[in-house]
């Protein structure tokens, strides 16, 4: 089975969900590594010890920014002249987009989200998540090649094998550009959202700490963002002890706590991490369907009925605003920290 793996990088950077997808292609047969972008002779070293048998690397300057129909007219180039049966994405939001307009350039399906996959003879059956993560459906796709987008974390991460070397095959860039990137800001250094194996994160219970008293010269809205906010700096102290990361409810971003970035749930990012501290969050469908598949799920909450605690496996019933604090002594403690 001809089997192509894009792997997505930022600069240079890998994304760790692409050495995932690797290592479901190696259970394919051969994996050839697609790689994008300007600068990237060190990353293509890296995809060989992580399992890559061979690359098809597009290096040039027009790439050193990703540019959604610029990424796709390469792909389109490269498939239809090497030719492939499978074509498999990391989950990323520019993997995601560049499976949509694949499937569209080639004239196939694209099977989004999965979790599983099963080969029978040269068709692969895709067991991905549906109705917010509450069943699991097995799907098809008819015509080839099949593109598939891989749910992060689903899949473990082959160990690297140093020193593993192969061929490099150049590619030509791809052609019409519709847009021109005039600047970015990145954010700041952390351990990321979705690649983070402890998370924890907060809800509208933020925000319901009557002890703090906010700045007089504050209005009620800006009072209740500026607890909100002491209270998920409490959680980036947590967080930062255990080595993981902060989330958030969609409800504490539509209020203004904290930014969009950190929303986990259907609209917003999908973990797996192996422990997940949900405090003061309720358990809305939306935010269950973005982090359901975690390993393991810790409520905090002062409402024994709250929803959340039905998913849970171990489950706190009290003021988040003590308990926090008092669990962050004691992980320092626990971790000699």
């Amino acid at each position: 089975m001809n089997t192509l793996v894009y792997i997505d990088n930022f600069k240079g950077e890998a994304l760790p969900a692409s050495w995932e997808a690797v290592g479901v292609g190696k259970t394919l047969g051969e994996v050839t590594g697609l790689i994008f972008g300007s600068g990237l002779e060190a990353l293509a070293k890296t995809a060989f010890e992580y399992g890559v048998d061979e690359i098809l690397l597009a290096d040039d300057v027009s790439l050193a920014d990703y540019r959604a129909e610029v990424y796709a007219t390469t792909l389109k180039q490269v498939c239809a002249d090497q030719g492939c049966d499978v074509l498999l994405f990391p989950s990323t939001s520019r993997g995601r987009e560049l499976a949509a307009m694949a499937a569209i350039d080639l004239n196939t399906g694209v099977l989004v989200d999965a979790v599983a996959l099963e080969a029978n003879g040269d068709k692969l059956t895709v067991t991905r998540p549906i109705y917010s993560g509450k069943v699991l459906e097995k799907v098809t796709c008819s015509l080839k090649p099949q593109i598939i987008t891989l749910r992060g974390r689903a899949f473990p991460k082959p160990a690297p094998q140093p020193g593993k070397t192969g061929p490099v095959k150049k590619v030509a860039a791809g052609s019409g550009a519709l847009t021109t990137v005039d600047g970015y800001t990145t954010s700041e250094g952390g351990v990321s959202l979705t690649d983070a194996n402890i998370i924890v994160s907060g809800g509208r219970g933020m925000a319901e700490n009557p002890t703090l008293q906010p700045p007089a010269d504050l209005d009620a809205k800006q009072a209740e963002i500026w607890r909100a906010q002491q209270g998920f700096a409490m959680l980036k102290e947590m967080a930062d002890v255990l080595g993981g990361a902060v989330g958030a409810s969609r409800a504490a971003v539509d209020a203004g706590y904290v930014p969009y970035a950190m929303q986990v749930g259907q609209t917003g990012k999908l973990v797996s991490p192996n422990v997940y501290i949900a405090c003061g969050i309720s358990g809305a469908i939306q935010h269950l369907a973005g982090m359901r598949s975690s390993k393991m799920i810790v409520a905090i909450n002062k409402d024994a009925e709250a929803p959340i605690f039905k998913l849970a496996r171990y489950g706190v019933v009290g003021d988040l605003h003590q308990i926090i604090p008092a669990l962050t002594v004691a992980f320092k403690k626990g971790l000699g920290k």
